[in-house]
């Protein structure tokens, strides 16, 4: 067997709250057979002290080209000519600023003008200091320079606000620096594709390939609640399980994952936006908004099709009368709704949660609502349905249907998302 290929990564850490991340993606390069050195700024050493990072490297840690104890007095030259990669985790508003404006006045800022390696910034800060205009400039000033980019994503930040600017999970980080170093997940082309690649296998990860980057996933999951009166509701036995397997697992694949979500016995996943929408009228219009900026549509929730035509102003009280009559109406059709207002490039999934002739109805519904995909299952059928942790299903296409076995939600959502992503590279054919 090869020998594995030991890649060598210059890990650059800013001031910021997320410092302390840093470790744990040192940690998950270095299980990954990756050598890594790191970089600090003075703000960072205020967060976290470099002897931490010493200790786990076993590399000494640059701060100051002209520290006295500092081995090197042109580290910044040397050190950023024997990476195969710079990474930096956190990268604050103000590295990203002085990285696109070319200032070079500390280690880190000299050590990014001196490197041919690719670059990989993974920003953490304040929600509005990510969108500022500044910054999105400067950010997109550097993506034009071919840096690579690991957005923040939606969340409680430091300063307990709720937006995007928390830093993005780093076990994705890790996975999308194994991916440019030319791991297995690594298309062929990489200047480490000459064989020792392919016998790479990441060792503590399990991860999946990043085949979902640049994907902007809009799930819909759980059940709708639709009101009768003050008191009571129409709805089902939906527990968010399924839908909320399919944001995980895309999320780490790589896409930036927002979930639209009803209501639901089972927390989110960390690391996706949610936006909740109990009724089927909130949902459809949650929904809409949010489409324009969506490639991919996966409709996991249990929307209920009618609702009550007229909501109580007050409960209903209990009479003499045996029968209680409810007119109800349809509500919105979500599926319907996406599939016939797409733009290019979208993908509409759909979920067919059936008690019998289960893929018959699947394949009506795949052409009746005009969709790219279905997911069909019987929930009648011991482990599947509601309310479980595994499922059983059929996944099925225009071309062709592939009936799984009893697994977990979150496997079968990988199953799921591995023909999305066979229909996305067809149809770009």
């Amino acid at each position: 067997m090869a020998e594995k290929r030991k890649f060598r990564v210059g890990l650059g850490v800013a001031g910021g709250i997320a410092a302390y991340k840093a470790i744990e993606v040192l940690r998950l390069l270095q299980k990954n057979d990756c050598d890594v050195q790191v970089a600090m700024t003075k703000h960072a050493t205020e967060f976290i002290q470099p002897l931490t990072f010493r200790a786990l490297s076993e590399n000494y840690v640059l701060v100051d080209d002209y520290a006295p104890e500092n081995p090197d007095p042109i580290a910044h030259i040397n050190f950023s000519q024997n990476i195969d990669l710079l990474l930096i985790v956190p990268a604050t508003a103000n590295l990203i600023a002085k990285f696109a404006n070319g200032i070079a006045d500390d280690f880190l800022s000299s050590t990014y003008l001196a490197s041919n390696a690719p670059v990989m910034i993974a920003p953490a800060m304040n929600t509005t200091m990510w969108n500022h205009l500044a910054t999105q400039r400067n950010i997109e000033r550097l993506k034009a320079d071919g840096v690579h980019f690991v957005e923040p994503i939606a969340g409680e930040l430091a300063c307990k606000t709720v937006g995007t600017g928390k830093l993005e999970d780093v076990e994705n980080i890790a996975a999308q620096v194994l991916q440019i170093l030319g791991s297995r997940f690594e298309v062929s082309g990489s200047k480490f594709d000459n064989g020792s690649a392919n016998n790479f296998e990441p060792e503590t990860l399990n991860l999946k390939p990043q085949d979902l980057l640049g994907e902007r996933i809009l799930v819909t999951v759980g059940g709708t609640r639709e009101a009768i009166d003050p008191v009571r509701f129409i709805s089902n036995h939906s527990s968010g399980k399924m839908g909320f397997a399919v944001a995980e697992a895309a999320q780490k694949r790589g896409a930036k994952v927002t979930v639209v979500c009803g209501a639901t016995s089972v927390a989110p996943p960390e690391n996706v936006e949610v936006v909740k929408a109990i009724s089927a009228e909130e949902m459809f219009r949650a929904v809409m908004m949010k489409l324009p900026e969506t490639s991919i549509f996966i409709g996991a929730a249990a929307v209920a099709d009618y609702r009550p035509r007229t909501i109580e102003d007050f409960k209903i009280k209990k009479t003499d009368q045996d029968i209680l009559i409810l007119e109800l109406e349809k509500t919105p059709d979500i599926l319907s709704n996406v599939s016939n207002n797409r733009h290019d490039g979208l993908l509409v999934v759909g979920f067919a949660a059936e008690t019998n002739d289960v893929v018959g109805y699947a394949k009506s519904k795949l052409a009746k609502k005009n969709l790219d995909l279905v997911v069909a299952n019987d929930i009648t059928q011991p482990g599947a349905g509601f309310n479980t942790d595994t499922n059983i299903a059929a996944i099925i296409t225009r071309d062709h249907e592939i009936e799984l076995p009893l697994m977990s939600k979150r496997e079968l959502a990988d199953k799921i998302l591995d023909e999305v992503v066979k229909f996305r590279q067809v149809s770009k054919l």
